[in-house]
């Protein structure tokens, strides 16, 4: 691990980032709110002006040079990420608007097809909104039932309990890799494999993962495994849908519309074949080019690199924030990553976080979109810090000065 250190220069890193050598409130920008979104590289800034300069078309549709150039960028995007995840083919890759997209069309395709009445859906208490509402809804629809799996005290899950509900045979079992409320890494390779022995399909959230963790679909064996492009360095708007291309192949479409046709008379309409079938009219097209250099981007860093430089700066944060007297710790479990969500006792995490905010430092504050998780904890919310590779120990530092001058003003 020294050597992974010594070929990792953060400094360099953060040259690539403009922001970051900007103001905010008259300070330094300390960014510390990247679960929510990450920062982008100058070879993302740079490729979404190219993209609009330099060869703005439709894809797949034209004979004209701008309209190859545009398909071929978008498509080699497609199978960068296909090699990222170590997908069978670039066919089981489907651009979508995000994560929260991917997840409702599995829903509304899978779900729709699949769930019946009194049929169970199993979802973790770790998850972010986005994978429990389409279930809920979709179990609403349908008459089936949905039930979480608990959260410990730590943040982990509590297996035995989901090793019960199992028993109970449920047809689906969607769960995040790494919760974006705790950054607790979930053991989604046990979940997966003891849901297929019950006969479940299973979901991952990856929103949180991939910009962290080597990702390899094919280990994994998940059914679905999502993310979204604005958390790994690329722009909004754009994410992915990986599923094993049997199960796409038997899923009607979602969106009708131009593309994800093969024919189309007044009566009737046959569609297209992956991946395009569930790619329905013109897609964010800039989004799905930047985002292959997003990847590109973490490519090059090395994610071994990656995780290594967050996994000391958490370390370090969880070494430093407890020397803060009052401040308690959520999710606390063996396996995280680059996320700190606490409470300081007699100090509301609102006025904390906008006292921070006027020093320069960007955390989050609320409940994350986990209510139900806040919920079993009891508080209102939490303030968040996560950490990304452009980060420093010397920002911590800053935070942890900025949180004890602010404490002191709140109390």
């Amino acid at each position: 691990m020294a050597e992974v250190a010594e070929q990792y220069s953060v400094e360099n890193v953060r040259k690539q980032f403009p922001i970051l050598s900007s103001k905010v409130n008259g300070q330094p920008l300390v960014y510390f709110d990247n679960a929510a979104t990450t920062q982008k590289p100058q070879m993302v800034i740079d490729a979404i002006e190219e993209y609009y300069k330099e060869y703005n078309a439709n894809i797949h549709r034209g004979v004209h040079k701008l309209a190859q150039v545009a398909t071929e960028a978008y498509e080699n995007s497609r199978n960068l990420i296909a090699q990222h995840l170590n997908a069978k083919d670039s066919k089981e890759i489907i651009f979508t608007m995000g994560a929260t997209d991917a997840i409702n069309l599995v829903a509304q395709t899978w779900g729709r097809q699949n769930i019946k009445e009194g049929d169970l859906i199993i979802f973790s208490g770790l998850e972010h909104h986005s994978n429990m509402v389409p279930w809920q809804m979709l179990a609403s629809e349908k008459g089936a039932k949905t039930a979480h799996i608990p959260v410990l005290d730590d943040g982990t899950l509590d297996l035995d309990a989901f090793n019960e509900l199992l028993q109970k045979g449920p047809k689906l079992v969607a769960v995040n890799h790494i919760s974006n409320a705790l950054g607790i890494i979930n053991p989604i390779e046990e979940i997966i494999s003891k849901s297929h022995d019950a006969g479940a399909k299973v979901l991952i959230d990856g929103a949180q993962s991939v910009p962290h963790e080597t990702i390899d679909v094919q280990k994994l064996d998940a059914d679905f495994y999502v993310f979204s492009g604005h958390k790994v360095y690329g722009p909004t708007g754009i994410g992915v849908l990986y599923g094993k291309e049997q199960l796409l192949d038997e899923l009607p479409p979602w969106r009708g519309g131009g593309e994800m046709i093969a024919s189309v008379s007044y009566t009737h309409s046959t569609y297209n074949s992956l991946p395009h079938k569930y790619e329905a009219g013109t897609p964010n097209i800039a989004g799905g080019i930047v985002l292959g250099k997003a990847i590109e981007f973490v490519r090059e860093l090395g994610m071994d690199n990656v995780k290594h430089h967050e996994l000391e700066l958490l370390n370090y944060a969880t070494q430093e924030f407890s020397k803060i007297d009052g401040l308690r710790i959520f999710g606390t479990g063996p396996k995280k990553t680059s996320v700190m969500s606490f409470l300081v006792d007699g100090v509301h995490p609102y006025d904390l976080g906008t006292l921070l905010d006027q020093m320069g430092i960007a955390v989050r504050t609320g409940h994350h979109c986990a209510e139900p998780l806040m919920n079993r904890f009891e508080i209102p919310g939490t303030i968040r810090a996560s950490f990304a590779c452009y980060n420093t120990q010397a920002e911590i530092d800053q935070m942890v000065s900025a949180m004890n001058r602010g404490i002191n003003m709140l109390r």
